[in-house]
């Protein structure tokens, strides 16, 4: 059940409560599961209705759920059989402990005996334990205590047991706005109009077939009635009239949370609009309506009805995504404290914006009319703009003139359209531009508009029509939105009465709109139909005031300073309209006009007196404050990236600071080390060419050969262009390095064979060795949680010593293998059709460390990590779970994958699956979630992968995964799949290939026949290549194929960056690497090093940092491949990390999984098929992975590129 339809529910359960509907009350409660009314609970136990009470209870909880719900039924039944015992009513104590005592038989079979034993008793209380017992009420009164304890001690009443707080009477309010939303769209709109039944939507009949003239200002179509004017309705009394809302209200501003953006640049929810009602004493309204007529006292929905919504077939859990219990989410150690960048811009910053799906992009504008963009991990200027009009003939006559006065321009905003393919930036006089931008720091002209007379105060984009477009307002009073691919204009709204200073749009379903902002204090909302606002109220403050939905569009809130300097930050009452709460600590007499801005669904930030102060959303004291070590401007500029981990400052010496917090400073180090291993292998500058599509619509044949080689690891195939840009518009790059490369020697891929060439430690295990189905680290890095196929889940720990004082992982220091003082082992239950090594193994642990979630055949099984304890139980087979994921916005929901190929999406809160998701043939073996994408990925044993929207949770697109030379597709066997850190770019695993695939399931193309290994572009460099290196042995694809003996005609090109490791059946290799020199198929001109590997794949895995690939082979060894170029670094010989004696013998493991390390990019830990856990890293000497070219002189390598993750947003250009 959706969240509002869930909502509904608690509507109807006030309605019946408040009509006096008991029975009917507690039956839906019971039903629904929505509530545990604890008072009707215990009225029912002290009355000792007891099968009332346990039917009232199996809405919630069976006996069997866990080890709560059996103690809450064990001791009603206990004191139901004690009664009957204290009657003297044998037969019925008999019954009682047949019928409903000896389930408990099979738990605690001595207890039952001892039960039993009661009935030869004369007086029960003979018995020691009960000679306490009192009559019956006190003993009742003391169970009920015990019993309310279980309760809310259990995890599936969580939630259950408060009932949300709304106001009185809500759906009849809601139903009462309903009539006058179906009143205002009348054809013949009566004053008072005679509405005598819901089961149909209420018209207006015309009078003498004539229609009523609307007001000059009417709202949206026509006059409605005053409230209180419907007759009465129904046969429990009258709709009690909708209480007006205050002036300032803007009623009905319900939010669609399929907003993506991490800032409101995009449309994002329609608004329901409400009218003041005449003698409002708040901010007074100017009526523009004829004297007498009605005022508008309702809101807009969904045009017609709320209940449109549940009928449609659209879900409607995305409304309430991402704010799903946030308390349980986030603390303020998440909120940016931590200054860890300083930037120097050199002029006086006046916005900012951070890329929306690479975080550590971020775009500045300042008041000298230059835009900058920043990649803030390396700290370098990736482009820069200085103000310049494109085409002067193009320009109007007055901004000609103004020109000619007054040159000097100045960035009023600038902001990344909704998936970073464009960006747009409104002057101080008269233009906006647009850029596209791909990820190689590119920037090429698109659109310069002349948008406005005066100056440009703000620009958004947004959706109307599913069209991009652009939305800008100026000094001249006006909002305008113009197409964003050839730039015509296509609304303006006028009936602002001074300078409009912000926009914010919205969207809601089919229905946009506009809010915009004045400096005389106006509000107006505005919907793209040219019939002027429908809203007009004054903004706390009556100034410069911004508005802003949070990023997942359900919260509404406005920031603003008033010409005194007060400054008032508050939020809207979203359903209401009115303001719900206004957020206290701003300094008397502001020094500016005071920014603000949001993230996480959670935190406020805004800039005041020379500091960042917090807010938590739901309070409206501050939370926390920072000076950011001092050097902030009075009113400072501030944003926030999109997942909250960093947030951008502007300092009072033209620079800008960055602060982080824990995940960003580790984003940044990560971004630092890409930047070093980019700094020892220079990539080629090649042309990207699949089909790639975004905002402004599709493009083919896209090329890049103008990109620098110290960009193109940061091109992203997915990025879009414009169809209109013309090829003849210079791209503005940087200068290319003009330093010579010197010439490499040959080079070959090294090989690990021996203990001394790297760190390993086989974890000890007293236990019973049973294959390792799955390995992770848990998310502090400091244990190892392992699930063996027999069930049974091993957890080490590093413990903190003197040699390791702060316990992290290392090899070089062996973990304790961790129990309970019970000695409780961590056993999943098993089904009984099918054992546990024949059932697939999978596992889950939340992001807290707390809770694992696993399953080995039986049910699906949740631990605490602490006690090893089961808390829950649920989804028992048939069908079997096969994988789990965690969705990212909402921990309690879960993807379950299944045996019998289905994806169930289940909410643990309430206990039960949301939907279904059919789409592959055989079982589910990977699941993995984009919140970049807002999608699922799955993947099965049919080789298929499918990419599933979740919001509605309907699928976009399907495809089996191609099959590499030498194979007959289609493809059958395991799958698995994982986001890069990019979250864009998927890892897909087979036994015969690792791939790289995009968003679109398009296997990832390599560079130009010509480019991976031939000489560098740039001018006076060059590069003699290695023998076995011959740019003759290169083709478009990435993909190494050994499977194919040299001379075998294989199939056509496959746009792959797959590695294929698998030879056929009957095909001999020699050793590996002793003889890796490349062969090139005559047929094909596919590339692919002969007798590289010899084993197929069995798992892969990125590391942590998203710079490797590391992959297990059945044969025991481990490849280190670039994430990139799927190049391999190195080869880990089984020998090296497992001793001769295991290795010599027939039955030698290999590794079933591998761990990454979440901190430490170069550790892992092995999963074998022998049962052993083994962690392995680099030796201290050399703390990476493979070694670089050799180089001469310093010279940097010229190394294959094939940018299957070139695209990241996170990637540092090499230096």
């Amino acid at each position: 059940m959706s969240s509002l339809s869930r909502e509904l529910v608690f509507l109807i359960l006030q309605f019946l409560d408040e009509e006096k509907f008991k029975e009917t009350v507690h039956k839906l409660e019971q039903e629904s599961g929505f509530f545990f009314n604890m008072k009707y609970f215990e009225d029912q136990v002290q009355a000792g209705e007891w099968d009332e009470v346990e039917r009232y209870l199996c809405g919630f909880t069976k006996v069997e759920d866990n080890r709560y719900s059996m103690k809450i039924f064990f001791e009603i039944r206990k004191q139901k059989y004690l009664e009957a015992l204290d009657q003297h009513d044998r037969a019925k104590a008999v019954e009682i402990l047949v019928k409903d005592l000896k389930v408990f038989a099979s738990f605690n079979e001595d207890l039952f005996k001892e039960i039993t034993q009661l009935l030869t008793l004369d007086n029960f209380r003979q018995n020691e334990q009960l000679s306490k017992y009192g009559d019956t009420k006190s003993a009742r009164n003391i169970m009920l205590v015990e019993l309310k304890k279980l309760i809310e001690a259990n995890p599936l009443f969580r939630d259950k047991l408060t009932f949300p707080t709304f106001k009185a009477s809500r759906l009849r309010t809601l139903i009462n706005q309903s009539l006058n939303w179906q009143h205002q769209l009348c054809k013949n709109p009566r004053p008072n109009p005679d509405i005598k039944t819901l089961f149909i939507d209420h018209t207006c009949a015309s009078s003498n077939g004539t229609r009523a003239p609307p007001p000059t200002n009417s709202p949206l179509a026509g006059p409605v009635p005053k409230a209180g004017v419907f007759p009465p309705i129904g046969a429990h009394g009258p709709f009690q009239p909708v209480v007006s809302p205050s002036a300032s209200a803007m009623a009905g501003w319900m939010s669609n949370t399929n907003l993506a953006m991490p800032h409101v640049a995009i449309a994002a929810a329609p608004p329901g609009f409400v009218q003041p009602p005449p003698g409002a004493a708040a901010f007074p309204k100017h009526p523009r309506t004829p004297p007498g007529a009605p005022t508008m006292d309702c809101q807009t929905a969904d045009s017609e009805h709320p209940m449109k919504r549940f009928r449609s077939g659209q879900s409607d859990e995305v409304s309430y995504s991402g704010s799903t219990n946030p308390s349980n989410i986030y603390s303020p150690d998440d909120l940016p404290k931590t200054v860890v960048r300083n930037l120097s811009q050199g002029s006086n910053v006046m916005s900012m914006d951070f890329h929306p799906q690479q975080q550590t992009v971020l775009l500045v504008g300042t008041n000298v009319g230059d835009i900058s963009i920043w990649e803030v991990g390396s700290r370098e200027r990736l482009a820069h703009k200085p103000f310049k009009v494109w085409d002067i003939s193009a320009c109007s006559m007055p901004w000609q003139a103004t020109l000619v006065k007054d040159c000097t321009i100045s960035v009023n905003r600038c902001i990344w359209g909704p998936d970073g393919s464009i960006l747009g930036v409104a002057f101080s006089k008269h233009i906006v531009q647009i850029y596209t931008y791909n990820p190689a720091g590119e920037l090429r002209q698109h659109l310069e508009i002349d948008a406005h007379i005066g100056g440009v105060n703000d620009i958004a984009f947004a959706h109307p029509n599913k069209q991009l477009c652009i939305v800008t307002c100026g000094d001249d009073k006006t909002i305008k939105v113009w197409d964003a691919v050839a730039g015509r204009r296509q609304y303006i709204f006028e009936g602002h009465d001074a300078p409009v200073y912000s926009v914010c749009p919205h969207y809601k379903e089919n229905i946009q709109f506009i809010f915009s902002t004045a400096i005389d204090g106006k509000i107006k909302a505005w919907l793209y139909d040219c019939l002027g606002s429908r809203v007009d109220y004054d903004a706390p403050g009556r100034w410069c005031t911004a508005m802003a939905y949070s990023a997942d569009g359900t919260r509404l809130f406005s920031c603003g300073t008033s010409k005194e300097g007060e400054s008032h930050l508050v939020e809207w009452n979203e359903s209401e309209g009115t303001v719900k709460r206004t957020y206290s600590g701003f300094r008397k007499g502001s020094l500016g006009i005071v920014q603000f801005d949001m993230t996480k669904n959670r935190f406020i930030a805004a800039g005041d007196e020379f500091q960042i102060k917090f807010w938590d959303m739901d309070n409206t004291n501050i939370l926390n404050v920072t000076d950011a070590d001092g050097g902030l401007p009075a009113s400072p500029k501030l944003r926030f990236n999109k997942e909250g981990s960093l947030l951008a400052v502007t300092t009072s010496d033209n620079g800008i600071k960055i602060l982080a917090n824990a995940d960003g400073q580790r984003m940044l180090r990560m971004v630092e080390s890409k930047a070093f291993e980019g700094s020892r292998g220079l990539s080629e500058a090649t042309n990207v060419k699949p089909p790639i599509s975004g905002a402004l619509g599709p493009i083919s044949n896209v090329s890049a050969p103008g990109v620098p080689p110290e960009r193109f690891d940061r091109i992203q195939p997915s990025i879009s262009t414009l169809a209109s840009v013309e090829s003849s518009r210079a791209a503005d790059i940087k200068p290319r390095i003009s330093d010579s490369i010197d010439k490499t020697k040959s080079w070959k891929v090294p090989d690990i064979v021996d203990s001394a060439q790297l760190k390993a430690l086989r974890l000890p295990d007293p236990l019973t060795a049973s294959k390792v189905a799955r390995l992770l680290y848990t998310n502090s890095g400091v244990a190892l949680l392992a699930l063996a196929s027999n069930a049974v889940h091993k957890l080490w720990k590093w413990q903190r010593t003197e040699r390791n004082p702060i316990g992290k992982s290392t090899a070089s220091i062996v973990p304790q293998l961790w129990q309970p003082s019970t000695g409780t082992l961590m056993t999943n239950d098993s089904s009984d059709s099918k054992s546990t090594e024949e059932s697939a193994a999978c596992i889950a642990l939340s992001k807290n460390d707390s809770y694992v979630m696993s399953a080995s055949g039986g049910k699906v099984s949740l631990f605490n990590m602490m006690t090893f304890k089961v808390m829950t139980t649920f989804m028992a087979p048939p069908p079997a779970a096969t994988y789990l994921a965690f969705h990212p916005q909402d921990n309690n929901i879960i993807a379950i994958g299944m045996e019998d190929s289905t994806i169930r999406v289940y909410n643990v809160r309430v206990d039960e699956v949301k939907i279904k998701l059919n789409g592959h043939q055989k079982q589910i073996t990977g699941l993995a979630f984009s919140q970049t994408l807002n999608v699922l990925v799955s993947s099965g044993a049919d080789a298929q992968l499918c990419v599933w929207n979740i919001d509605g949770w309907e699928k976009r697109k399907a495809r089996p995964i191609q099959a590499p030379p030498g194979h007959a597709p289609p493809l059958v066997g395991e799958t698995n799949i994982q986001f890069h850190n990019d979250q864009t770019h998927l890892l897909v695993v087979h036994e015969s290939q690792i791939a790289v695939y995009d968003s679109q399931l398009e296997c990832l193309r390599s560079s130009s026949s010509d480019s991976p290994m031939t000489p560098s572009p740039m001018a006076g460099s060059s590069v003699d290549l290695p023998a076995e290196f011959s740019p003759d042995a290169f083709e478009e694809s990435s993909s190494l194929d050994v499977s194919a003996p040299s001379g075998t005609t294989t199939p056509p090109l496959l746009e792959s960056s797959s590695l294929d490791v698998s030879a056929p059946s009957g095909i001999t290799t020699p050793p590996p690497l002793e003889s890796a020199s490349p062969q090139l198929d005559p047929t094909s001109d596919r590339w692919y090093p002969r007798d590289l590997l010899s084993a197929a794949i069995s798992t892969a895995i990125y590391s942590c940092d998203g710079l490797m690939v590391f992959t297990g082979f059945c044969d025991g060894a481990v490849g280190v491949f670039d994430a990139d170029s799927l190049r391999l670094r190195c080869r880990i010989s089984p020998v090296s990390y497992m001793s001769s004696s295991i290795t010599s013998g027939s039955g030698s493991g290999f590794p079933v999984v591998i761990a990454a390390h979440p901190s430490e990019p170069n550790q892992i830990a092995l999963g074998m098929s022998d049962g052993a856990v083994h962690v392995i890293e680099p030796p201290d000497a050399e703390p990476k992975w493979g070694g670089s070219a050799p180089q001469e002189n310093g010279a940097l390598p010229s190394v294959p590129s094939n940018s299957a993750l070139n695209s990241q947003p996170s990637d540092a250009p090499s230096r």
